[in-house]
């Protein structure tokens, strides 16, 4: 979940290795923000700042306690884990000797043994972090041969766990060495300079060519040079390629928060995701994909493993695929499905859908799944990502960065994915003609249009939500794929405005949640389009049950839907899809607006809401 950056530039020492990473640090800050800290190496030694809180806190130590100039600079924005958010706990960590400093993301599950072995040595920790003991004992290693790259790699191969470990060393000031297992990390390649990542966002602003590092690998970076190793420290090779999406992408661009400015940004997200999907013969084509097709054939089950808003997607993928395939699909919460012995074998397609592409309980799962013969699918927003890399086929949403914790313009894009998998797959499997995928295209390549229909009514959605800033319980109902848009709605107002709120099968209300309703409460209703009559008149009939017990109704429905502006106290109106499949891409965009803006009424952090991170990097 942290934000690492790294930088090694010219002889001349100077202030640009520091401002370089402290503007990485500001573009990754929403990976972690609970500390912050950066270590700089040049003639005088190894210097290291460090502060509890945001960002800004540390910019403002640095102001009154100035760091010298430097030739390389590491930094680091934490969400903690191993030790409360102190002073004390924040990166980098210096070693017992002072020699060398470490930055780390990750969990590091074998510390208690490592930091055993210290306590014999006499060396004490001074925080409660097990990145210390990684300090510590790289320390130990560095000093048997005074070589950073080599020491790293016999670090690295005795750690258990997930991490990214990053490490300058006061005797070698020209070189950063890093090491990755299970957690991500990026080479950025500059002339005369060169930078280490996070996330390309690091130093996008600096440069666009970047590197790929596989799993087990260490990196050593100096002003002329990028060295790659695994672990038992023999030549390896980096994935060169080139950042998509410019430094302009990283900021608000004139919105009041990122989340607004992602929400107006869906529209390009699905139609990049869109782009490029189609053989010159018509045929449907993924981004990567090294699955034979005669064992896609074979498939008899589909499971879609994800976390939060990427299972509500996946949930919508269940609808789609079942319906133009004929195949069983079943939605698992990653973080549960290893867990439960679950019936996977070669004729089962497994389907990650993670936005970071580094969400550690769907990594496992499907590291479980590819031990039981299936194959793995992905559908990821990120470039070079572990679940990418280690997946059988990946098909990439390209919404583009996505800096605010609560997903949005991702989620948006995920369907789209799942849209597009079920769609090949039904062309594969024979499931579809080529014609009616085409068809099925041309409605998908309209949607953006339609998204920005529903955004240039975004101010009503708005005025709703500030009227009801004291709202402490909201309900939502949906069926059908309105059931997962529902559940996505109400997961959003608990991230960002921090109070109650359910999603409900709309068939469920009478076997229980109806006891929930009472005057005033704020009940939104996800209506089925009246093209579908049954499913709406069961709807319809919902609305009126929760209004007639006092409830505040405000209806998501279809342009035109005469039922539903009768019986809602408010209505925001989405205009028509076909096929109706595709109504989440419409209806769950007034709930997203819903939610940033109640949270802003509540003067909250819409962004950056509390105990929340971007990417859930450990289990």
């Amino acid at each position: 979940m942290c934000g690492i950056v790294g930088y090694v530039g010219p002889a001349q020492p100077s202030t640009r290795p520091l401002d370089v990473v402290l503007e990485g640090l500001a573009r990754l800050e929403y990976r972690g923000y609970d500390s912050a800290g950066v270590a700089v190496v040049g003639p005088a030694g190894l210097q290291i700042a460090k502060k509890a809180g945001r960002l800004e806190n540390l910019r403002s130590l640095l102001a009154e306690n100035p760091l010298p100039d430097a030739v390389s600079a590491i930094g680091h924005t934490r969400w903690a884990t191993h030790g409360g958010p102190t002073d004390i706990n924040a990166h980098p960590h210096r070693s017992f000797d002072g020699r060398v400093a470490v930055v780390h993301n990750g969990i590091i599950e074998n510390y208690p043994q490592l930091a055993a072995e210290l306590a014999e040595r006499g060396i004490a920790p001074v925080s409660q972090t097990d990145t210390e003991i990684a300090a510590h004992q790289l320390a130990l290693e560095v000093a048997k041969d005074n070589d950073l790259l080599a020491a790293m790699c016999r670090l690295a191969s005795r750690l258990e766990g997930s991490f990214t470990l990053v490490a300058v060393d006061r005797e070698s000031p020209f070189e950063i060495v890093a090491a990755r297992r299970n957690s991500p990390l990026v080479v950025g390649l500059g002339e005369g300079e060169n930078f280490l990542g996070s996330d390309v966002a690091a130093f996008v602003g600096q440069t666009r060519h970047a590197m790929e590092l596989g799993q087990d690998q260490v990196v050593r970076i100096t002003p002329e040079r990028v060295d790659v190793v695994n672990f038992a420290g023999e030549a390896a090779q980096g994935k060169p390629f080139e950042v998509d999406w410019d430094v302009n992408a990283a900021v608000k661009g004139g919105y009041d928060t990122f989340m607004d400015k992602e929400i107006h940004e869906a529209p390009h997200a699905v139609s990049e995701t869109l782009r490029g999907r189609t053989t010159p013969e018509g045929n449907l084509k993924l981004d990567e994909m090294r699955i034979d097709e005669a064992i896609l054939r074979s498939i008899d089950k589909i499971i879609v493993v994800a976390c939060g808003t990427a299972a509500y997607a996946g949930h919508v993928a269940k609808y789609a695929i079942e319906h133009w395939c004929r195949i069983p699909v079943e939605v698992e919460l990653a973080h549960e499905f290893r867990y439960r012995d679950p019936v996977v074998n070669e004729k089962t397609l497994v389907v990650a859908i993670s936005q970071s592409g580094e969400t550690m309980d769907t990594l496992m799962a499907i590291r479980h799944a590819r031990e039981q013969g299936s194959k793995v699918l992905a559908i990821v927003n990120t470039h070079g990502s572990t679940i990418a890399r280690e997946s059988d086929a990946v098909l990439y949403t390209h919404a583009g960065p996505e800096v605010a914790v609560a997903s949005t313009k991702a989620f948006i894009a995920q369907i789209t994915a799942t849209y597009l998998l079920g769609l090949y797959l039904a062309e594969l499997r024979g499931n579809k003609y080529v014609d009616e995928v085409a068809t099925y295209l041309e409605e998908l390549g309209k949607m953006p249009h339609r998204i920005e229909q529903v955004l240039d009514h975004e101010d009503e959605v708005r005025a709703l939500a500030r009227s009801m800033k004291d709202a402490t319980s909201v309900l939502f109902l949906g069926r059908h794929v309105g059931y997962p848009v529902a559940m996505e709605g109400a997961l959003k107002l608990k991230e960002l405005a921090y109070i109650h709120a359910e999603g409900f099968a709309a068939g469920e209300l009478k076997h229980g949640p109806i006891a929930l309703i009472e005057e005033n409460l704020p009940v939104f209703v996800i209506v089925p389009t009246p093209r579908r009559p049954l499913l709406h008149a069961k709807v319809i009939s919902n609305l009126q049950e929760v209004r007639a017990r006092g409830a505040r109704t405000i209806a998501i429905a279809e342009e035109g839907d005469t039922e539903a502006g009768g019986y809602a106290d408010t209505v925001f109106w989405v205009p028509r899809t076909t096929p109706t499949l595709m109504m989440p891409l419409v209806t769950v965009v007034p709930l997203q607006i819903f939610a940033s803006e109640l949270a802003k009424a509540k003067g909250y952090d819409v962004d950056k809401p509390r105990n929340l991170a971007k990417s859930v990097t450990v289990e």
